[in-house]
Order: C-alpha cells, then sequence, then structure tokens
C-alpha cells in the first residue's frame, strides 16, 4: 500500500465527503475517487458505505483507519529520527485568528517559538470563526483560534486561559457612556450592531432577555473596527468584546450581568501535520502562560 494513498483514504474519512477532502489534498475529485476505488480493489473489501448526503467508514474501514494512522506515524517519525540533528526546523505555518484578547497571548506563543526555531515562518489569516472554520476545512488554515463552541469530534484543541468580556461600545457623548455598565434595560429601543454568526445572535438574545425583542440589529459585521466606524458614525451600539485598543469617539462600557466567552487553539483532529506545525502544536500544549490583567 502506498503511503500517499493511505493518506488520502484518511482525508476522506475525516471529512466524510470526496469533495471537501480532494480539496484539503489539492487534488481532483475523480483523482481521489480513482485512488480510494483501487485501494478497495486492491484489499478485496469496501471501505466506505455511500449515500446521498455523506459517506460512512464500514468496520473494514475502521480498521484500515486504525492501520493507516500507525503507518503513516511510525513513517513520519522515521523521516524524522533520520533527519540530520543539526538541521534547523523550517517551513511555514498557516494560523487563523479572530479579533481576541487571547489574540496576544497567540502572538506571545509564536514569538517564542520563534526565538527558538528562527528559520519558520507564518502565515496569519484574521477573519471570524465562520471564516477560520471554513479555512481550516479546505486544508487553507493549519489551525485557528476562536471562540467556543467547537465540535469536539472533529477538532483538538488548547484552551486559551483568559475570559473574552463583553460590553457596549458607544459615542463618548451618549447618555450611556456616563454608565458604570450596561444592563439589558438600557438597550431598549436602540439599534445594536454585532458581530455575524448564530451562536454571537443566540448569546445576546439570552443576555437581552425580554428587551430583545425592543432591540433593533441594524448592522453586523466580521471585523470589530469596520463595526466601530458604524458606531461612530451613530448608527448604533456595538455590542462586542472589550479589546487592547482606544477608537477616537468612543467608550467601552461592560455588560451587567457580566458575559464572557472563551476562544481555543484549535485544529483538526488525526490530521498529518508538517515538522513544523507538530512541534508548533506539542509547543504550544507545554507553553507556560503568564497572564497580567493590566497587559489585557
Amino acid at each position: 500500500m502506498d503511503l500517499r494513498v493511505l493518506n488520502y483514504f484518511l482525508a476522506v474519512a475525516r471529512e466524510e465527503n470526496f469533495t471537501r477532502a480532494a480539496q484539503s489534498l489539492h487534488v481532483t475529485q475523480p483523482t481521489l475517487s480513482r485512488q480510494i476505488a483501487q485501494l478497495e480493489e486492491e484489499l478485496g473489501v469496501e471501505l466506505f458505505t455511500r449515500s446521498n448526503h455523506n459517506i460512512i467508514l464500514t468496520e473494514d474501514g475502521m480498521i484500515l483507519k486504525r492501520r493507516a494512522q500507525e503507518m503513516l506515524a511510525l513513517a513520519e517519525k522515521t523521516r524524522q529520527d533520520l533527519r540530520h540533528r543539526d538541521e534547523e526546523l523550517a517551513g511555514e505555518i498557516a494560523i487563523g485568528s479572530g479579533e481576541f484578547q487571547s489574540t496576544r497571548i497567540l502572538s506571545q506563543i509564536i514569538a517564542s517559538f520563534s526565538k527558538k526555531h528562527p528559520l519558520v515562518q507564518y502565515e496569519i489569516y484574521s477573519g471570524n470563526a465562520d471564516n477560520i472554520h471554513d479555512y481550516i476545512e479546505r486544508g487553507f488554515l493549519d489551525m485557528g483560534l476562536m471562540a467556543e463552541p467547537i465540535d469536539i469530534r472533529k477538532y483538538d484543541f488548547l484552551p486559551m486561559p483568559t475570559k473574552e468580556k463583553w460590553g457596549a461600545w458607544v459615542r463618548t457623548d451618549s447618555p450611556l457612556a456616563q454608565k458604570k455598565w450596561i444592563q439589558p434595560e438600557d438597550l431598549a429601543e436602540h439599534r445594536l450592531i454585532i458581530a455575524t454568526g448564530d451562536f454571537v445572535k443566540s448569546s445576546l438574545d439570552k443576555w437581552l432577555g425580554v428587551y430583545s425583542k425592543q432591540t433593533e440589529i441594524i448592522a453586523r459585521g466580521n471585523l470589530l473596527y469596520n463595526e466601530m466606524m458604524l458606531a461612530e458614525s451613530s448608527l448604533g451600539v456595538v455590542l462586542g468584546i472589550r479589546l487592547n485598543y482606544t477608537y477616537e469617539g468612543l467608550t467601552f462600557v461592560p455588560l451587567y450581568p457580566a458575559l464572557e466567552t472563551s476562544t481555543v487553539l484549535a485544529w483538526k483532529k488525526e490530521q498529518i501535520f508538517s515538522p513544523a506545525t507538530s512541534a508548533f502544536l506539542s509547543f504550544a500544549g507545554q507553553y507556560d502562560f503568564v497572564i497580567s490583567d493590566d497587559k489585557l
């Protein structure tokens, strides 16, 4: 059995879809389908049960999945063991990140890892959870810093050791700017600007309670800076997380009862990464977090 074909097989098993698997492998779907068919012919078994919506592993497929993971892991370890000890770790790591307080922590991890491995380069993609999730699924990103919840069936993750605190960004000349905190009733009859995503909407609706029917969502955005420009232009009040920035003409007022969310650095389970990415994930998992509230 060809290790490359085993990698193809694991991608299909992971994605449960030939199109997504082909995209993540950067091959055409016909090529991938042909390789899987040849593998099934070689082994004399059916590896997948196919339907109109998805494909799932057969019992024989689950056996091969375990063996394929073991063989590919052993092959990768052998390659690493045979490398010259003095060879510097190199390559590029693609990381997605939303706009969070925990982005500072991710930056600290990257900077510390770079001191140990200066030849490794980084591609940083900024976006919201939906964008980053899609890019990880399609193989454009190795990992992403995202707000919870995530699908623990498909992702491994490293929790970030700080909470994201929500509040209202309001114009400094607004009566809301004089408050110590913003309560749901304070936003009655106000127009709101929020981040895109069903989870954000449902979380804010739950926090607003009965007052959610007395507010109007006038705009949604995937970058907080753009939302701030709308608030500065008096379009509405931005409900978002506190960041380490100041925006001219705007004030952040925390919500009460407090609304907090968690973030994680997530990557796909059973993914075979480059040596640089594997080393980075191992380093991040052992990173000694030092959190100071005055820096967040």
